[in-house]
């Protein structure tokens, strides 16, 4: 009996033991969780307050890029480091004008859409490879200004930016179209377009009413449409550097054309309508294999020899006069031709 009351005591001891070790067992796990979930909220904590003090430190530096020019409150930051913008500048929507140049800035952000008082947004020379379909909500836009980019693609949106006059997308070298829609843009009336990819002058833009300054220089433009005197009020037209080998005669019907750049193209001839034009103030069709090589007269005296001629630039060499005159001996050539022609012809019926 003393062994069984012997056994009976230490298994009452040992489970008490158990019992206990468990409950402290159960009481440290329960401890640490605890620790665990606290380390987790401080960890939530700094981090949200942390990022809350990056916000506050990057609006601050963006305030201080604020300046206030011609009555329009303009955001200008040039030659610094900004890739993105930060969202905190949502809170400055009050801002006219965007003027960030040189900041190798590699996207629009959407949220773009929220400054509806931006009037002008020029982000020229940076690497922005896309124009947001947002912009389309920027229906107060006047000037987009993306110069010297990588983009690629101009969404139809655009269109709806329906308060646009000036719109500069030049050497951006991929890009070689436009979407339809852009015929929508009524107002738009300097349209830059150089240094791309385009081989062709795109319809929409000839559809543009407003339309009064286009360059197109620097492409691959290989011909014109022949309806491109719809291009009613556009006054200076820039064409160099492209692959253009003919000039449509309608060209001659461009009544508001006052500056026509021709340079380094595969001209081979100049439509003698042009010698119309009365309102075509500069031309220039330096460096085009012309079929004719004509020469100005020199008007210099021997005693102006030395003296610096005030007419030079009007008599440029390939400019105005020398088109006129180069149509003028295309039309004695033909003439000459044509005489000829009608002399042979005579002599045959004469000979029978």
């Amino acid at each position: 009996m003393v062994g069984v009351a012997v056994c009976s005591s230490i298994s009452s001891v040992k489970a008490l033991w158990e019992s206990r070790i468990k409950r402290k067992k159960e009481e440290q796990d329960e401890e640490e969780e605890q620790r665990r979930r606290r380390a987790v909220r401080g960890g939530a904590t700094g981090r949200l307050s942390v990022g809350v003090w990056e916000d506050r430190a990057s609006l601050a530096r963006l305030q201080q890029k604020l300046q206030t020019e011609d009555g329009r409150l303009v955001l200008r930051i040039e030659q610094e480091e900004w890739k993105s913008l930060p969202g905190c500048l949502v809170q400055l929507t009050q801002v006219q004008e965007w003027q960030i140049h040189r900041t190798g800035l590699l996207k629009i952000p959407h949220f773009i859409s929220s400054f509806q008082n931006l009037l002008v947004l020029d982000l020229s020379r940076n690497g922005v490879t896309e124009i947001p379909r947002e912009i389309g909500k920027l229906t107060g836009l006047r000037e987009l200004l993306l110069s010297y980019n990588r983009v690629q693609f101009v969404p139809e949106e655009l269109s709806c930016c329906e308060s646009l006059e000036r719109l500069e997308i030049a050497m951006n070298r991929d890009l070689d179209h436009l979407p339809d829609q852009f015929r929508k843009l009524k107002k738009l009336q300097h349209l830059d377009l150089s240094m791309n990819d385009f081989t062709c002058l795109p319809d929409c833009v000839v559809g543009l009413p407003a339309l009064e300054w286009l360059d197109m220089g620097g492409n691959r433009l290989q011909h014109l449409p022949e309806d491109i005197h719809r291009m009613e009020k556009l006054h200076t037209l820039w064409l160099q550097r492209n692959e253009l080998e003919r000039l449509p005669d309608n060209i001659s019907r461009m009544d508001s054309l006052d500056t026509l750049v021709l340079s380094c193209n595969r001209l081979r001839d100049i439509p003698s309508l042009m010698e119309d034009m009365s309102k075509l103030r500069f031309v220039n069709f330096r460096d085009n294999p012309l079929t004719l090589d004509v020469a100005l007269p020199c008007r210099k005296t021997k005693g102006e020899e030395d003296e610096e001629d005030e007419e030079d630039d009007d008599r440029e060499m390939f400019g105005q006069e020398f088109m006129k005159m180069y149509i003028q001996e295309a039309r004695k050539r033909a003439y000459a031709v044509l005489n000829m022609h009608c002399v042979n012809q005579s002599n045959d019926e004469a000979s029978h």
